[in-house]
């Protein structure tokens, strides 16, 4: 009978502490967790490019997104020479944040190889992914990279639906479906135009339109104009400001010359111009005609720079 009662006791004290482990896992001070979730149905994989030019070299790295902003690192990969990436990232389930710095790429306007500047990044945002799941074809670009701004700045942060508000609103600015999954006409490529999609050359001709607008600015690294641009697309309005502040471009590595204020119409009609100018250079190789981009030419000089 003594027997039974220390092992009644013995077993009591094993409860308590299983009990407090399993409360401790469940969050905060509250017991509510404030994580999204991590499971054992298996390791996520992520394949995806990297299009600014592709970029080689690149360092892309994935992190959780928590309450809204960016959280623990989940895994890390580096492009290789067509801009591809791969990386598992573990049990999460939740919303991503993709981010790439380092690397070179060849520069759609000049045809040069550039560096990214040590203070540009591109970033994706993917509103979900599931445990065990592999994501492919995820795309990382300057458009994806203006749309990880905006739902940054939106009440909230990176919520699921701020994502794909954002996501969703910049596809429809520069008329791509899907800036996740749609692959960028790359336009230096020889014939590249006839076989693409309309929403691939919108694209690629959104992504040259800009680099060939660094050209003319004379910026000695076009990864500068992804940042400019991202800093535009952050309130929602492409108009050269980030709320009430203008928007200060180059200086240091990215500008040669130092920095200059963004014009008030380079999101707008400004694009415009800039794709009209890079379709008639010797770098557009993709077969396309002002006639081929006309309407995206069109919604973007009548555009009153409103994102959503």
């Amino acid at each position: 009978m003594k027997l039974s009662s220390n092992l009644k006791l013995v077993l009591s004290f094993i409860f308590l502490i299983v009990f407090q482990l399993v409360l401790s896992s469940c969050g905060g001070e509250n017991g509510s967790a404030t994580s999204p979730s991590v499971t054992s149905g298996g390791d996520i994989t992520i394949n995806g490019t990297a299009v600014k030019g592709p970029v080689v070299d690149g360092m892309v790295t994935a992190y959780a997104i928590n309450n809204g902003t960016r959280g623990e690192q989940l895994g890390s990969a580096a492009t290789d020479p067509q801009g591809n990436f791969s990386m598992m990232i573990g049990g999460y389930s939740g919303p991503v944040m993709l981010s790439m710095s380092g690397g070179a790429y060849l520069d759609e306007a000049t045809g040069s190889m550039m560096t990214m500047a040590p203070d540009d990044v591109m970033n994706t945002v993917i509103p979900s992914v599931s445990s065990g799941a592999t994501v492919t074809g995820i795309q990382m670009t300057p458009l994806t990279s203006m749309a990880r701004a905006m739902a940054a700045n939106m009440s909230g942060g990176m919520t699921m639906a701020n994502i794909n508000t954002a996501n969703m609103a910049m596809g429809d600015y520069f008329m791509v479906n899907d800036i996740l999954y749609t692959s960028p006409m790359n336009p230096n490529v020889p014939g590249s135009g006839s076989g693409a999609s309309q929403d691939m050359r919108n694209y690629g001709m959104a992504i040259a339109a800009m680099m060939e607008n660094a050209r003319m600015l004379g910026m000695t690294s076009s990864s500068g104009m992804v940042t400019a641009m991202m800093n535009d697309a952050s309130d929602g309005f492409m108009n050269g400001m980030m709320g009430s502040n203008p928007i200060t471009m180059g200086g240091g590595t990215s500008m040669m010359g130092g920095g200059t204020m963004m014009q008030g119409n380079m999101g707008i009609s400004g694009m415009t111009s800039a794709m009209a100018t890079f379709i008639e250079t010797d770098m557009n190789k993709s077969g396309l005609t002002v006639a081929d981009m006309q309407e995206l030419m069109d919604r973007l000089n009548s555009s009153s720079g409103k994102l959503r």
